[in-house]
C-alpha cells in the first residue's frame, strides 16, 4: 500500500469560528470516517492518529478535527450546539473533499456522543453509520443509561467499542441499552481495556494489541454496515 501523507484543511463552522482538521486519505479509499475528538484532548493526541494511521493501512480514510474549545486551548468543552454545529460542519467539509467516499461518523468519547447527538436531531448530510470509541453513557462513579435516550432517534446504523473495564459506562446498562436499539447497533467489547483503551500489563496483552482488534472490528463493520 502506498503511504499518504495527511492534508491540514480549515473547516468554517460558522461566520465566527473555523476550525483545523487533518484528512488522511489513501487512493484506494472507498469509506472516509469523520473522526471527532474526546473532551481532553485533540485531533493530534497519539490515539486519536494511531487510529487514522491503522485505518489508513486498511484503506480507509479519516478526516480529524478540532472542537472550536481546543482549538482555543480552553479546557471547557463547547455547549452541545456548539460542537454539534462542528460535528456537522466537518461532515460537509467532508463531503467536498473526498466527493465519491461513503461517509461515517463518530470518534473518541465526547466527540462521538456529540456526534451522535446530531444525528439524532437532524441527520448527517451523507453518513451512513455512526461508530464510537469509548461511548461515555454516564459520568464516572455513576452509572446510569440517560446520556443514551438520544440514541433512539439515530436510523443509521451503530458500531459501539467498548472496553470492559470502561469506568464511563457500565457493561451490564451498554449490553442492554444497545440490545433495546435492536439490529441498527453492533457492540464490541475488548476485555480487560479501560475508556482510554488501555490494558493492565497482567493480562498479557499490550494497547497496541487492543488497538489492532479495535481497528478490525472499526473497519469490517464499516466494509459490512455502512456500504
Amino acid at each position: 500500500m502506498t503511504p499518504v501523507r495527511p492534508q491540514a484543511v480549515s473547516i468554517a463552522v460558522d461566520d465566527q469560528r473555523q476550525v483545523s482538521g487533518m484528512l488522511l486519505a489513501p487512493a484506494e479509499a472507498r469509506i472516509c470516517y469523520v473522526l471527532a475528538h474526546g473532551a481532553g484532548a485533540g485531533m493530534a493526541h497519539p490515539f486519536m492518529a494511531a487510529i487514522a494511521n491503522g485505518l489508513a493501512e486498511r484503506g480507509i480514510a479519516t478526516l480529524r478535527y478540532q472542537f472550536p474549545y481546543m482549538e482555543q486551548r480552553s479546557k471547557r468543552p463547547d455547549s452541545p450546539k456548539v460542537a454539534q454545529a462542528t460535528v456537522r460542519a466537518a461532515v460537509i467539509e467532508a463531503s467536498k473533499l473526498v466527493r465519491d467516499l461513503i461517509l461515517v461518523a463518530g470518534g473518541k468519547s465526547f466527540g462521538g456522543r456529540m456526534t451522535s447527538q446530531a444525528q439524532a436531531a437532524s441527520p448527517l448530510p451523507k453518513v451512513r453509520g455512526l461508530a464510537f470509541l469509548g461511548f461515555p453513557l454516564h459520568p464516572a462513579g455513576r452509572p446510569s443509561d440517560e446520556r443514551g435516550h438520544h440514541l433512539f432517534q439515530v436510523k443509521i446504523p451503530m458500531l459501539f467499542l467498548q472496553g470492559t473495564r470502561d469506568a464511563l459506562a457500565d457493561t451490564v446498562l451498554l449490553e442492554a441499552l444497545v440490545q433495546q436499539l435492536g439490529s441498527r447497533a453492533t457492540l464490541k467489547l475488548l476485555p480487560d481495556a479501560d475508556h482510554s483503551f488501555h490494558v493492565p500489563a497482567r493480562t498479557g496483552r499490550t494497547d497496541t494489541d487492543i488497538r489492532s482488534e479495535l481497528l478490525d472490528d472499526l473497519a469490517t463493520w464499516m466494509e459490512k454496515k455502512c456500504r
